[in-house]
Order: C-alpha cells, then structure tokens, then sequence
C-alpha cells in the first residue's frame, strides 16, 4: 500500500519549491515486476507481468508559465528547464527523464504549456530491474497531462484511444519512436520496449496481466493463487543503463534488428516485428531456423525469443489459471536458463538468487528486467514468506559480502496500477 510519510516527503519537496501553497495533485506510480518476458516486448512478443506495492511518490502544481521543476527528495537534487521541443537533455543524468518527456510532448503536442513543479520521492530500489526509470518518467507524464488536459488535444484523440495505446506511446518516448502522428526524437537512448508502461498503467490487484506488443495488446488476465506473494531480492549489483551498461542491453535489441533484415532479405516478407514473422505461417519457426543456421549469435536469440514468448509464458499463465503454482517451476527454470545459456544477459549474483530461491522451496524464481544486474523474484507461500526472505537473504549475503550493504530482500503482492495517492 502506498507510505502516507513517502508521500509526505514528497509533499515536502514540493513545499521548497513553493508548490504547496498551490492545487497540488498526488499520485503513486508502481514499479512492476515481469514474471516473464525477457527481452520480448520490443520484437512484439508477449509478457506476463504484475506492478508491485513499492514505487514512486509525486507532489505536483500547476506553475504559471511554462517551466517544469523537479525536486527529488531521494537525491536532494532539483532542475528546472523549459517545456520546449528544442530541450537538450543530459544523457546519464536523472534530469534526462524528465527533460526527455518534456521535448517530446512539446514536439508532439500545441503550446502553450502550464509549467509544474513537481516533489518526488520513492521506496523503488534504483537501477534493480523493477522500472525505476520508467515509474518516473510515467510520473512525468501524468504530471504534465493533468495540468495541460492532453486527453482533449486532438493531437491525443486521434492517436490514443485508451491506456494501451497510451502505454505503447509512452514507450515510444523513452525508445525514441515514432507513434502514429506522434514523431519520434532522440528518446532516452534505450531500445526497449513498452512492457514497464503498460504495467504501470494497465496491472490490477491480485492478478498477473498477459501482453502482446507492437501495438500493445491485453491478451488475458490471470487471478494470483490465494495463499502465495512474490519475495524480491535485490543483488545489490546496479543494472545500469548508462554509457556500457546501456550498451550491454541495447546490443539484445540489435540482434533482433538483424534477425528480421536476414528474414525480409531472404523471404521477401514485410514484417515489421519478430513476432509477426514467428506467427506469418505455421512452418514460420522453422524456416527461420534454416535462415539463421549459419549465424549461431543471431539463432540463439530467435530461440530465446520464441520459446520465451510462445511457449513458457502462456504455459505459466494456463497453469496459474488452474491453481497449479507447483507446475509453473520447472517453466520458469527453463526460462532462466536459457536467459543464462542464449540471452546471456545473467550475472552470477542473479543466478545464485534463483537457485536458492528454489533450493529453499518457492515454487518458482527468476531473474527479471534489463538484466547485467538487478532482482530476481520468488513466489513463496503466504504463511511462510517471512522465514524465507530471511533464510533468502542471509544466504545471499554470505555467499556475497561484497554487495551485502546495497542487497535488498522485501515482499509484495501482485498490486494496482498508477492512482492517486
């Protein structure tokens, strides 16, 4: 449940901004958790995904001009810029995200613009795989919208027709694309998807939601068996999406890039999206395979991505369907794996976390996010989950001291999507 004294910390940043004494909005933004989904959302493949009860806390006022100004209480940094499509953002720098957002409403959208200032504040571990950056960035947003009403700008009717389309258009601000009319820039310079969007805006309580993207698509919603939760551990190893680090991610994404050249230049298909060209026939796979048999790279991600997108996650979710959480464990083991053997996205601390997840009895555990750092989560049973994080992070943390002071073990339920708070 959302910290009433978070949300009193960002209330009092917004008060050093002078903010308080105005109309203020709140909202909580949720981190989101992907049960499953590695590196599928952005070739349109599917996810199965639920937000998480931690997340990002925003204090929001209308200004009166055109200005944005954020303070973060976490940081104890603030910034203060335009609302103009000509901002230049500072890439490796937090102000990047709100900078980004600002450009890309200014370009895609008529002024004049109602300025906010903005108190911010969260309880989401940074840089860990549970969509820190994308909580923010969706904050930004629903803080500029609100103020300016966007939903009424024809620009907004007549390419956004509910919070798929608006998910799907979010990611698109942070990858750089474009979305129908509304034309692309620079983004923050990650090629991903809009899988963390459309958690944070489209996940209910209690449920996981299954998705297809490229557009974004609901497929089925499946009920949390009663009696289980997720247990989260942090490795305490950021998965920074900086400079290398964001290299390291965006090279997942390039590989795709070059999987669907080789298809359209050898069969002379138009497909945007590796999905698409998995679903174009039903001896699509194994024409692909054929394709990619000289270039191991390139049909090592292929079989990723598709047993991946699938195979395990509308097996786990049938599986959830029917109550059967034991079943989905050896599932979301071949998952893992073959993000340790294929993706080859898993550090050492990740995958220590989900094998002892298992070793100490959850009935499944993964590595989740970007990768090259971050969480894993574990579905535990209820009326133990205490004693298991114990047990979790105290062996973690004897097998690596080094990241003892930065590990984070907590719980959470499968949780609603961004409200206010």
């Amino acid at each position: 449940m959302p910290s009433a004294p978070l949300l009193d910390r960002a209330l009092a940043a917004l008060d050093r901004l002078g903010g308080a004494s105005r109309e203020v909005r709140r909202y909580f933004v949720p981190g989101r958790i992907e049960v499953l989904g590695k590196h599928t959302d952005y070739a349109g493949g599917r996810s199965l995904l639920c937000a998480a009860e931690r997340g990002m806390y925003f204090a929001v006022a209308p200004r009166a001009d055109g200005r944005m100004r954020v303070a973060d209480a976490r940081l104890g940094e603030t910034v203060e810029f335009a609302i103009e499509p000509g901002l230049k953002a500072a890439a490796g720098h937090w102000s990047n995200y709100p900078m980004t957002m600002a450009r890309r409403l200014a370009r895609n959208f008529a002024g004049p613009w109602i300025g906010v200032d903005i108190g911010l504040v969260g309880d989401l571990p940074l840089a860990a795989g549970m969509s820190s950056s994308s909580a923010v960035s969706v904050g930004y947003y629903v803080a500029l919208a609100d103020a300016n009403q966007l939903e009424r700008r024809p620009e907004y009717i007549a390419n956004i027709h509910g919070l798929e389309d608006l998910a799907g258009y979010l990611g698109t601000v942070e990858n750089g694309r474009t979305f129908g009319t509304l034309r692309g820039d620079t983004g923050v310079g990650l090629a991903g998807g809009a899988e963390d969007q459309t958690a944070i805006l489209c996940c209910r309580a209690g449920e996981l939601s299954q998705y297809s993207f490229c557009p974004v698509r609901h497929e089925r919603n499946v009920p949390l068996p009663a009696g289980w939760t997720f247990a989260v551990g942090v490795s305490g190893v950021v998965a920074d999406k900086n400079a290398a680090a964001q290299e390291k991610y965006n090279r997942a994404a390039r590989l795709v890039d070059e999987i669907m050249r080789t298809w359209r230049e050898t069969t002379g298909r138009g497909d945007l999206w590796l999905a698409d060209a998995v679903a174009s026939a039903p001896d699509a796979p194994g024409r692909m395979r054929e394709i990619l048999a000289a270039a191991p790279e390139l049909l090592e991600r292929f079989e990723q991505f598709h047993v991946e997108s699938d195979e395990i996650v509308p097996a786990v979710g049938d599986r959830l369907a029917a109550g059967d959480v034991p079943g989905i464990g050896p599932l979301v083991d071949r998952s893992m794996e073959r993000a340790v053997r294929l993706l080859k996205n898993q550090i050492p601390e990740t995958v220590a976390l989900a094998r002892s997840a298992r070793e100490l009895g959850a009935a499944a555990a993964s590595a989740f996010g970007g990768g090259f750092g971050g969480a894993v989560w574990a579905l535990v049973a209820a009326e133990r989950a205490g004693d298991f994080l114990a047990r979790w992070a105290e062996g973690y943390r004897r097998a690596f001291p080094a990241h003892a002071a930065r590990a984070e073990f907590f719980l959470t339920a499968a949780a609603p999507a961004l409200h206010r708070a």
